[in-house]
């Protein structure tokens, strides 16, 4: 399997922060400990590049990674279950909404669903302001590597009827279709 090398770049806390690039980005939309961190270790082959936690809501900035120069993962806080006040998660989502509607960058964004669990609530919320708002998204199913092989593709098709577009099944354990996703986001780079 081909793997791109990937590096930390910088954290932000909202838009004016972010850095300054002419790649395609691709921000990472899920809810907390859905394995965003764990996506991006798996792709760069690299389980030390984006910290990993069994505690939700480690991530309280949007943290920018390059991929050998071909393309940007944005990982942002994840939405749901995180132990901060209601103030702090309305100024995160405020700054969230800022940067996802006016970053030029992005070239669409990627919702995590957990293959363990039916899509949650605040996943349906998500994705209805994500389409309200006229943006590219494309779903990839973590966790692919609890569910029994036999029962994957009903997995996939059940959340591909409630979310349609494209849905990719993943695992960061033993990197099933890490190829397929590098792929696909490389194609959608150029």
């Amino acid at each position: 399997m081909k793997h791109l090398s990937a590096k930390f770049i910088v954290s932000a806390e909202k838009l004016s922060q972010c850095p300054n690039f002419n790649l395609s980005e691709f921000p990472l939309l899920g809810r907390s400990n859905v394995g965003k961190s764990s996506f991006i270790n798996a792709l760069a082959n690299n389980n030390k590049i984006a910290k990993t936690s069994n505690t939700p809501g480690k991530t309280r900035l949007i943290n920018f990674f390059d991929f050998s120069e071909k393309f940007i993962i944005s990982d942002l806080p994840g939405y749901g279950y995180a132990k901060v006040s209601k103030e702090a998660q309305a100024k995160w989502q405020q700054y969230l909404e800022e940067y996802l509607l006016n970053r030029p960058q992005i070239k669409s964004l990627i919702q995590f669903i957990d293959a363990r669990h039916e899509i949650q609530k605040n996943d349906y919320q998500m994705r209805e302001w994500v389409l309200a708002n006229n943006m590219p998204v494309f779903t990839v199913v973590t966790k692919i590597d609890y569910i029994p092989r036999s029962k994957v593709l009903n997995v996939v098709n059940n959340i591909q009827k409630e979310f349609s577009g494209v849905v990719l099944p993943f695992s960061a354990v033993d990197k099933n279709f890490c190829e397929k996703t590098l792929n696909y986001i490389m194609e959608l780079s150029n």
